[in-house]
């Protein structure tokens, strides 16, 4: 586990199942139409329910970029943060990617949360390059955490070692951390 602060506020990196996570909301990879099938969607709906996929299905489609929330099924959590990063095509790029990230935070704050996890946006079924996802995500959440914001901890939740190391690199790493410590 990493751990760094952005305006007192904690970014703490995790190897490890985002539907683990304790806290008040996980955000899912989603498409647009909001079907879970494959990848942390698909994890997420085996181990909360179909519930989960029911409510979000209710509630789309939504634009690529935009974000939602659902119950959370029988997971720990209060909330599942639905961020589209891509459509029923399964492309994603950097755009896309950093809209859905701020979109769920952004959704987060609005929800009056105090913690989020994150899991690495759009490079399962998307295939984005990783070093790239950690980039864009984590400047979106230094951004957002240095803003008025309910959030006191931002958690990556990265299932492979080789995400682990993508956003540890970024994160805190060489070049990861400038300015951020206040």
């Amino acid at each position: 586990m990493k751990e760094v602060e952005v305006k007192g506020r904690k970014v703490r990196l995790i190897k490890g199942d985002i539907t683990t996570f304790t806290g008040d909301a996980i955000v899912n990879a989603a498409n647009n139409r909001l079907f879970m099938g494959g990848g942390v969607a698909g994890a997420i709906k085996r181990k909360g329910g179909k519930v989960i996929e029911e409510e979000a299905v209710s509630k789309g489609p939504i634009p690529i970029g935009s974000a939602i929330e659902t119950g959370a099924g029988d997971l720990a959590v209060k909330y599942v943060i639905h961020a589209a990063v891509m459509g029923l095509d399964f492309k994603t790029d950097e755009e896309k990617i950093r809209r859905a990230t701020r979109s769920a935070l952004e959704k987060a704050k609005e929800l009056e949360l105090k913690s989020v996890a994150f899991p690495a946006l759009g490079t399962g079924v998307g295939r984005f390059p990783l070093e790239k996802s950690a980039e864009i995500m984590w400047e979106e959440v230094k951004q957002h955490l240095m803003g008025e914001t309910s959030l006191e901890e931002v958690v990556f939740y990265l299932f492979t070692e080789e995400a682990y190391k993508a956003f540890e690199e970024k994160v805190g790493g060489k070049d990861g951390n400038k300015g951020s410590k206040n």
